[in-house]
């Protein structure tokens, strides 16, 4: 397995529409396992194929205290939305920023799992705001695109003065 680098905002991949699994072999199956290992070394509670430069209509999660549930979603779509509801949200792609976003506290999904089986999943609270975040990162939406104009642009000079220190 291996840590693969999560990209940041403001870069482009994040903004790529992933596009359907079709083939579920074994080279899917260790880009999950990759995908796992990045996502709790974050550490996160999920974790889409875009964030790492791969546009691949996959996502991983796992929002238990023990982190030892976890989920693949390949080929996820919403089926269902609960009532909106105000969280706090952050992503792995945009470090160290928090905001209020409105979510649906309830989410019933469908998608496939690692083999390709279909399967279908209704989640409240943080699971469904994960499962709404992570199919955002798929159609190259991020969380901080449902803030003003003026905090992404805070956000995104925040963002690239911090690159900059770093390089």
């Amino acid at each position: 397995m291996a840590i693969l680098k999560i990209l940041h905002h403001p870069d482009p991949r994040l903004r790529e529409t992933a596009q359907p699994i079709t083939e579920f072999d074994a080279e899917l199956s260790q880009f999950i396992d990759d995908l796992f290992e990045t996502m709790y070394d974050a550490p996160g509670v999920g974790l889409a194929a875009t964030q790492v430069g791969v546009a691949k209509r996959v996502a991983v999660m796992d929002c238990s205290e023990g982190k030892d549930k976890p989920i693949v979603m390949a080929n996820p779509e919403i089926l269902e939305l609960g009532d909106a509801e105000t969280v706090d949200e952050g992503c792995l792609s945009v470090p160290e920023h928090f905001d209020k976003v409105t979510r649906h506290a309830t989410t019933r999904f469908r998608a496939q799992d690692r083999n390709g089986e279909t399967y279908e999943m209704e989640v409240e609270g943080l699971m469904a705001q994960c499962v709404q975040h992570e199919l955002d990162h798929l159609d190259g939406k991020l969380y901080i695109d449902k803030l003003s104009s003026l905090k992404r642009m805070r956000i995104r000079k925040k963002l690239e003065k911090a690159q900059k220190a770093a390089r």
